[in-house]
């Protein structure tokens, strides 16, 4: 089958929910991101669980990035198929951004299942180490972020690297979004290309 692929086109190359919810639950860290008093985009590494269709992250209150959500809670988290703890080519690979609303948490109850859950997520074989790290985790000034997604950007590595070997139907790939169909053929069509 000959190669189809355009290096141009990327949004018809997303993740199913199956595979979504693999690698938000496999990958053990993602990037939080928010933007500053004056603007500026800023973002920072964090581990993180994937519970009911949010992100919970923890960083301690008195981060100018507590003070930046509060006052702005859109944000963005990365994740990406390079942050899974060891190399399984059964997982979905690529990337996923989404774009978020954040909600803090501080009641006990949140605390405790999260503290939990995030410690079994960094040490899974070793009970030590996962009590090491919630009794680290569970300080007064900690507090938790919870990431509410609005949107999806999404980059299956595996399709498009069958779609550019060509081993994968047209009827496999997802649709064309607005940035591939309109916006690219208007930058096309600038520099003087024809339409695709």
């Amino acid at each position: 089958m000959a190669q189809t692929h355009d290096h141009e086109i990327v949004s018809i190359y997303p993740f199913t929910d199956e595979q979504v919810d693999q690698l938000m639950t496999r990958s053990s860290e993602c990037v939080l991101m928010w933007a500053t008093k004056d603007g500026w985009p800023v973002g920072v590494t964090h581990a993180f669980v994937w519970h009911e269709g949010k992100i919970w992250i923890t960083f301690a209150s008195h981060r100018h990035r507590a003070a930046a959500i509060r006052r702005d809670n859109r944000v963005s988290v990365n994740v990406s198929s390079k942050g899974y703890p060891v190399d399984d080519e059964s997982l979905p690979s690529g990337a996923i951004t989404f774009k978020g609303h954040g909600e803090f948490f501080d009641d006990d109850e949140t605390k405790k299942w999260f503290y939990g859950a995030l410690s079994k997520k960094v040490s899974p074989t070793d009970k030590a180490g996962e009590d090491f790290f919630y009794n680290l985790l569970d300080s007064p000034l900690r507090t938790i972020l919870a990431v509410t997604p609005v949107k999806k950007i999404m980059y299956n590595g595996a399709t498009a690297q069958q779609h550019m070997a060509g081993t994968v139907s047209e009827d496999e790939l997802g649709e064309r979004l607005e940035s591939d169909k309109e916006r690219m053929n208007k930058a096309r069509e600038k520099i003087g290309l024809e339409p695709r």
